[in-house]
């Protein structure tokens, strides 16, 4: 925040705190249902139904697909109205429909709610991380972004460890009620925020992109590698996330025990591991042009044969592989979504997240739960565990694939909004 006046500083820190809670509360409620799939399962289908894991599978594409469409169209909004309304709307949304969850009476009525959450979440994508990159340079924004992405981690573990403890105590409807008042608190402070682009930002970002401004991000090569790889990387990390639970079980661990020791993990090794991307990205920027895609590749590299090592080591020595693993997957959070804002223009940045939200859920986790669930059905969840590491592989080699493009990207973007 060098150079900013103490007004802004002060903008931009309550900034960040706001949407840190803000997304911390998203992931919260998109997690909790993968830690209550078992119950969720065990009160709609029979126990010998061999399709009722690609059923409950379809829970997370059916809030997946509506978040990844809903992106584009309410990110063309964020690029021209206040992002803070757009995000407290969305937020009401789908802490509403989050706790309708809880009240289903049904799966398909379950399945509607779950869409529901995704069009909430599908206005916060696109706009929360625009509007940091609107506060913080280029030099600092994985440091930024890794603060912010340390919700991920967080919130998913919180998911697991709130839905396995709330829904041991009292039921699993009970999960989903318990994570759905935080949203609404945080939705209201939003309204009382302001955008940092209006009236104090700069003639680049109140200029109204056109069609050249899109064209010109979709033949970014650095967009497209960093989109490429965050897909592969998000349908290792969906189907992890989502099938976890019954991975643990499948290797005859505790659900009360190994579920909320799944989430500690995830929390620690998470945590350190997107905080420590972002700063160790932004340390070798000086030196490598390409360091953000630098540090998420080679982290996916050596969270593969990690990921592997865990499917074949026997429990409790197993719990360490998949610490390693977790660490080095989380590497890329801050980095790759830092690269993000900084190879979009200003006024096409919110369109930019969006795009990628598209992509990446669309041919990512929108298709892994549900196929993993097919391969688990059919063979066993080793089998499907297989496939998630082969996605980590590819996703390190196209990061990697990509670095050359970076820099040149980068500066493009870097010298049009010095020069508007």
């Amino acid at each position: 925040m060098t150079g900013l006046s103490s007004e802004r500083r002060s903008g931009a820190t309550k900034a960040l705190i706001l949407l840190l809670a803000i997304n911390l509360s998203n992931y919260i409620d998109r997690y909790v249902l993968a830690a209550v799939e078992p119950n969720i399962r065990a009160a709609f289908f029979a126990a010998d139904d061999p399709n009722a894991m690609a059923m409950t599978g379809m829970l997370a594409p059916a809030f997946l697909v509506t978040y990844m469409l809903a992106a584009p169209a309410l990110g063309w909004l964020a690029d021209r109205f206040s992002r803070w309304w757009i995000i407290g709307i969305c937020a009401v949304i789908w802490s509403l429909a989050t706790a309708a969850s809880g009240l289903a009476g049904t799966f398909a009525t379950l399945f509607i709610t779950r869409v529901f959450v995704g069009i909430g979440e599908g206005g916060y994508g696109p706009a929360a991380p625009t509007i940091l990159a609107d506060y913080f340079s280029p030099e600092a924004r994985a440091r930024v972004m890794a603060v912010f992405c340390a919700a991920i981690p967080v919130g998913s573990a919180l998911g697991y460890v709130i839905g396995g403890v709330v829904s041991a105590q009292f039921g699993w409807r009970w999960a989903f009620y318990a994570v759905a008042l935080p949203g609404l608190i945080l939705a209201a402070l939003c309204f009382l925020q302001t955008d940092p682009r209006a009236p104090g930002g700069t003639r680049e970002q109140r200029r109204r992109a056109g069609k050249e401004d899109y064209l010109i991000l979709l033949r970014t090569r650095s967009f497209l590698f960093n989109c490429g790889a965050q897909t592969a990387m998000t349908f290792a990390l969906g189907g992890l996330a989502f099938w976890m639970p019954a991975y643990l079980i499948f290797r005859n661990q505790s659900p009360s025990l190994a579920t909320p020791l799944f989430g500690g993990i995830t929390v620690v090794a998470g945590l350190m591991s997107t905080l420590a991307g972002g700063f160790l990205a932004d340390r070798l920027q000086k030196r490598f042009g390409g360091s953000y895609f630098m540090v998420s590749g080679i982290g996916m590299l050596l969270a593969f044969p990690l990921f592997i090592a865990t499917i074949y080591t026997p429990f409790p020595m197993a719990w360490v592989t998949l610490f390693a693993a977790i660490f080095f997957v989380f590497l890329n959070t801050g980095p790759s979504n830092a690269a993000l804002a900084n190879v979009a223009a200003p006024r096409v940045r919110a369109t930019a997240f969006a795009v990628n939200i598209l992509v990446i859920h669309l041919l990512g986790d929108a298709i892994s739960p549900p196929l993993l669930g097919l391969v688990a059905g059919r063979w066993n969840m080793n089998a499907a565990f297989f496939v998630v590491s082969l996605a980590m592989l590819v996703s390190g080699v196209v990061w990697l694939a990509g670095m050359k493009f970076l820099k040149e990207d980068t500066a493009v973007v870097t010298a049009s909004s010095a020069h508007p």
